[in-house]
């Protein structure tokens, strides 16, 4: 089992989605009528990183020596734990459509994860320091939420709450005046996130159910019992899907005409529905070409059509376009049985007793 591979990037996408929270601050600094504008550099990376490349170039009067620009900020993990709070059941799925008609894709509920990270923000004055500190406290109330695609393949879009936990702070300032000051704020945070496992595709046999049907028997034994009442469901789509143009109409209409003319009604029957725009309508009369519907069906909106608008009728055809992300009805069929028959599952039809 272990060994199967399956690689989200979610940690990654963690991490940049951290690092994006703080990789637009700068700070002003003023002199007379003038300001000075300057970005906060922002790498990933320990502070001790950083502290030692100040104390490797602390004499400016070798050739070609530079020291590092203040300030600067720098991010790294420094924790990853399980979170128990947020656990779910393991059994649970995450179900999308595939990418073939009938087909979908399944992932395992993910399991929670806490990320830890430190902030670190070194300066070379205190009012350098304080100005990037209050560019990020007022926005953590503790926590800030942003939005990472951790499975992109499915889909699967989560907030993940990054909280403010703790500031620290130290002043590095040893030795005489030559000496280069540091002051550090560390800011510790917490990411709460979710890593989840493989997708399994659709060859591993898992398809969408398009249709349920139930049998009812009025005895206990039903290996010799024959089928009395059989209900059916099947999946109905609530908008043409197809494009199939079956008339158009006549003449323009109002958003609350109710009866109107088409050019050939001979493709639609009374209880009907038909879409013309966005607009579904359920046909309650027919006398020849013209019919009497009843307005803005299925929850759309009753909208004015000009005359020669396509008419399209919902029909089986549209029906088995459904995916398992979208909107749909359903369809019902009571059936009642005395010909001593029932249903076969593995060849889906009915047999002798």
């Amino acid at each position: 089992m272990l060994g199967t591979y399956s690689y989200h990037e979610i940690l990654r996408k963690t991490v940049v989605g951290f690092g994006t929270l703080f990789n637009n601050i700068e700070i002003r600094r003023t002199s007379g009528g003038r300001t000075e504008v300057m970005k906060v550099p922002l790498a990933y990376g320990p502070q001790q990183k950083f502290l030692a490349r100040l104390d490797q170039v602390g004499d400016l009067t070798s050739k070609d020596a530079a020291q590092i620009t203040l300030p600067r900020m720098s991010f790294e993990i420094n924790t990853i734990s399980y979170d128990n709070s947020r656990k779910v059941a393991p059994t649970q799925a995450i179900r999308v459509a595939g990418s073939t008609r009938g087909s979908v894709k399944k992932v395992f509920m993910p399991v929670p994860y806490n990320v830890g990270f430190e902030l670190a923000i070194i300066a070379k004055n205190q009012d350098d320091s304080l100005q990037i500190i209050e560019q990020i406290l007022p926005f953590f109330q503790p926590q800030f939420n942003i939005t990472i695609n951790l499975v992109s393949s499915i889909g699967e879009k989560r907030d993940v709450p990054v909280i403010l936990n703790s500031i620290s702070y130290s002043d590095d300032y040893e030795g005489n005046f030559e000496s280069r000051r540091a002051l550090i704020y560390t800011l510790s945070f917490t990411a709460k996130t979710y890593l989840f496992g493989p997708v399994q595709e659709t060859g591993a046999g898992t398809k969408l159910i398009t249709a349920v049907t139930t049998d009812m028997y009025d005895r206990v034994d039903t290996v010799t019992a024959p089928r009395k009442v059989r209900y059916q469901v099947t999946p109905e789509s609530l908008v043409d899907r197809d494009g199939a143009v079956v008339t158009t109409l006549s003449a323009s209409i109002d958003d609350n005409d109710g009866i109107f003319e088409v050019a050939d009604a001979t493709g639609i029957a009374i209880y009907d529905e038909i879409q013309i725009g966005n607009e579904v309508m359920h046909v309650s009369k027919k006398s020849g070409n013209k019919l009497t519907v009843v307005r803005g069906f299925n929850q759309t909106t009753p909208t004015a059509h000009l005359g020669s608008a396509n008419v399209l009728k919902l029909d089986a055809a549209d029906h088995v376009l459904v995916q398992s992300d979208d909107d749909f009805g359903f369809g019902e069929l009571f059936s009642e049985f005395s010909d001593m028959k029932k249903y076969d599952p593995d060849t889906g039809q009915d047999v002798d007793l």
